[in-house]
This record gives structure tokens, C-alpha cells and sequence, in this order.
């Protein structure tokens, strides 16, 4: 099959060529495209979480020598959660690649940092099978550049970041209100707003209201501290 002019692209974005496009092809299609006739992403996005838990890990060991497991975890959960997935998706302009229901174009699914961090964890699972587990490797490794040298930074739980940082200015617990909830019920999508006592505020969007939260309030501390 002739690759498209946008998968063309998304491969130069990537650094990678595939030698089976239809991996990509899998990877960027969302259950909301899945039909019969083609697959989408949720098998890839399960062993692309594994490939990047594996990579992350040596990295870490490598990069530390002498750290304990106990400073290794929280540095390995903030390489791996979705939103850093999403932040390198968005690094790619992964987004405007994915192939997307109607329903999922019109409510901003390109955005929505669930959908752009499961992707990005399929990506990685296709360059895996395509390649090889050293030309996995390779990508992560270059996409996720300097963040394992300052993970440290990172690595703290990011509604305690922001209760810490509220207290310090002798403001009252950060709230977090739902705004929305769309979405089936089997893969439901939360937007949450963090709120301060001061007026700031911030909302994201991820499959659950916990990835929403902590989303929310790592946006509010980016916007505090910009």
C-alpha cells in the first residue's frame, strides 16, 4: 500500500522509517476508527508501555549509579506516565497524524492528553516490532532527551508539588472540580480544573480522574513558575 504524504511527514518527525508502514498506520488509529478492516492502537499502546518501562529503566540505572530503588521509583513514574507521553507526542505534532472518529475530532481528541499519550506508547510498540528493541531504544531515548538527566525535577507527585507550594504562601489546599466527563463508559474522558484561593486556575483532560488531577495541577505549577 502507498504511504500518504502524512505518514511520509510523521515518519520524518519521528527520525525513523518503517520498513512495515502499516505498524504506523495501526498506531496512530484510535478505537474510534477501528473497523473490521482495520485495527487500531490499544494492543500496541499495551506493549509500548512495557518497551518504554524496560528502556526507562536501564536508562535510569545507567544514569545514577548509586541511587536506591526508593529514588529510582519516583523518577521512573514521572518518565513514564501519560503525561509525559503526551508531551513528547506533542513534541512530534503526533496529533495531527492520528486517524480519529468523528466524535473524537469534534470534542478535541487531537489534544486530549489521554489519546496523545496511549498513541505515543503505540508509536513506540510499532518502531519495537518493526525494528527491534535497540531501534526502540534509540527513538525513546532521543525523543525523551534531557528529561532523564533532570527527571529529579519531575519526579514529585505534582498535586503534592502544588499543596506545598500553596501552603508556602499560606493559601488553603488547591480544589479540584470536574468540569467534564465525556466518553463511553469503558474509556471515559475527565477534564478537571485545579483551583487556588488566589484566582489561578488550570483544567486537563486524561482517561481517568486521577491522571486528570495530577495533569491539572502540574499545568497550574508550570503557569505559577512560568
Amino acid at each position: 500500500m502507498k504511504q500518504s504524504a502524512e505518514l511520509i511527514a510523521l515518519q520524518d518527525r519521528l527520525g525513523y522509517t518503517f520498513s512495515k508502514p502499516d505498524l504506523l498506520r495501526q498506531a496512530i488509529t484510535h478505537s474510534s476508527m477501528s473497523s473490521p478492516s482495520r485495527s487500531d492502537n490499544q494492543r500496541l499502546e499495551f506493549l509500548g508501555d512495557r518497551v518504554l518501562g524496560l528502556v526507562m529503566a536501564q536508562a535510569l540505572l545507567e544514569e545514577d549509579t548509586s541511587a536506591t530503588e526508593g529514588v529510582l521509583a519516583p523518577r521512573f513514574n514521572a518518565l513514564v506516565r501519560k503525561e509525559t507521553c503526551a508531551d513528547v507526542a506533542r513534541q512530534i505534532d503526533l496529533g495531527a497524524a492520528l486517524k480519529l472518529g468523528r466524535s473524537e475530532q469534534l470534542s478535541g481528541g487531537r489534544r486530549k492528553l489521554a489519546l496523545l499519550g496511549d498513541a505515543m506508547e503505540a508509536v513506540l510498540a510499532a518502531v519495537y516490532l518493526d525494528g527491534g528493541f535497540d531501534a526502540a531504544q534509540a527513538l525513546i531515548l532521543r525523543l525523551w532527551g534531557t528529561r532523564v538527566s533532570s527527571v529529579e525535577d519531575d519526579a514529585k507527585d505534582a498535586k503534592t508539588s502544588l499543596q506545598e507550594w500553596a501552603q508556602a504562601r499560606g493559601l488553603k489546599p488547591p480544589r479540584y472540580e470536574q468540569k467534564s466527563r465525556s466518553g463511553p463508559d469503558h474509556a471515559p474522558v475527565f477534564t478537571i480544573e485545579a483551583q487556588l484561593d488566589n484566582g489561578a486556575s488550570a483544567e486537563a483532560t486524561a482517561g481517568s480522574k486521577r491522571q486528570a488531577e495530577q495533569a491539572a495541577a502540574r499545568a497550574l505549577l508550570d503557569q505559577l513558575n512560568g
